[in-house]
């Protein structure tokens, strides 16, 4: 991508929706670094913190459960893990880690609160990818081999967790499309559809 300053493009996505599998389309088609799980990484190399300590308050996960009962042995280089480092701490180690890798060069981010993180960003683009609880469904308990019942528990568990993480952190509403540039349903015109519009979304809104 050339371009005088980079693109960052946020994906916030439904459980099942596909937006991962489209954000990491896009990063590779728009020449962007990806950053999902990475971003665990990326933080714990910043702070000196086991990147497991991460794991286990990522949006993904309970980050409501108490990250206190975990021992030093999870502890890194000359930093140790005491009761002194809040849920707080550890999303301020990874907003600055995704602040630096937005400075950097052009990212797409998969949820983290990137979009609220980035926000006084003015090269960025906010999206949020849904589809139907029918087609993630499908999706998930294709991916999962498991049940449609089974999947419809998954979605309504994780996205639970995703939308308090999103909410406690931002202040906002996960999924409010107020809070993004564009949503869009991606059961309607398939993945590979999904890419190509916003891709063209995102050239013409940067000129491109």
């Amino acid at each position: 991508m050339e371009n005088t300053k980079n693109i960052i493009i946020n994906v916030g996505r439904q459980l099942g929706s596909g937006g991962r599998v489209i954000a990491k389309q896009l990063a590779e088609d728009l020449g962007c670094e990806f950053y999902d799980k990475e971003l665990l990484n990326l933080a714990a190399k910043e702070s000196g913190f086991s990147e497991k300590i991460f794991e286990e308050n990522d949006e993904n996960t309970n980050f409501f459960k108490s990250l206190f009962h975990m021992n030093a042995p999870y502890a890194s280089g000359h930093y140790f893990y005491s009761n002194k480092l809040s849920q707080e701490s550890l999303f301020q180690f990874q907003s600055d880690a995704i602040r630096k890798a937005a400075e950097n060069h052009s990212c797409v981010f998969v949820g983290r609160c990137a979009d609220y993180v980035l926000r006084d960003f003015d090269n960025k683009v906010d999206i949020f990818i849904t589809a139907s609880l029918e087609n993630r469904i499908k999706r998930i308990s294709k991916i999962h081999s498991c049940s449609d019942e089974e999947a419809e528990k998954l979605i309504e568990h994780g996205e639970s967790i995703r939308s308090s993480y999103y909410n406690y952190y931002t202040g906002k509403t996960w999924g409010d499309g107020k809070s993004y540039d564009l949503c869009i349903n991606s059961g309607i015109l398939g993945i590979d559809g999904t890419v190509d519009f916003i891709k063209e979304f995102v050239r013409r809104k940067f000129a491109l």
